[in-house]
């Protein structure tokens, strides 16, 4: 079987932030997605052993800021390949609280969906996390970041722990 395959779905690049009492937490995702119109519902797959899913799996709250093109690889490393646990990913970044008082990275964000979790789905070392949107709007210019120009024309890597990681 050619998993390489499943590099053929389209993806974006996005900023998942949450909350757990006073602290905040962002990592880069690529797996975010309309699930339905009507109520608005999105869903994000994390790592179960991500900082942000513990969040989330407490506050049942999310945001996913929607990254440029232009995004520089040093921002997305940042929130990429570094954990919230040793560092505070949010310190000299521009972003705001949403209305469920998860951050909304503002910085290179053509958009953003704020999302309160209402189903969440174990899928092995991820969680799907199925939330109705409260919460959108667009606080940018530029084209949002694909999954494929992220590697294709920034040169970017995968980490181990997402979805989308293939050996």
């Amino acid at each position: 079987m050619n998993l390489k395959v499943l590099r053929n779905c389209t993806y974006g690049l996005y900023v998942i932030g949450s909350q757990k009492g006073d602290r905040l937490n962002g990592q880069i995702a690529n797996t975010v997605f309309q699930v339905a119109s009507e109520p608005p519902t999105i869903a994000v797959s994390i790592n179960k052993q991500n900082l942000t899913h513990e969040f989330i799996t407490e506050s049942k709250v999310f945001t996913a800021s929607i990254l440029t093109q232009d995004t520089p690889l040093s921002f997305i490393g940042h929130f990429g390949f570094k954990s919230g646990r040793e560092a505070d990913k949010l310190k000299d970044v521009k972003y705001k609280l949403g209305e469920t008082k998860a951050p909304i990275v503002l910085d290179h964000s053509v958009a953003y969906i704020e999302a309160r979790v209402i189903h969440q789905v174990d899928v092995g070392t991820h969680t799907i996390f199925i939330g109705e949107v409260v919460g959108a709007d667009v606080i940018g210019e530029g084209e949002p970041m694909t999954y494929a120009y992220y590697h294709q024309v920034k040169r970017g890597t995968t980490p181990k722990t997402a979805p989308s990681y293939i050996k």
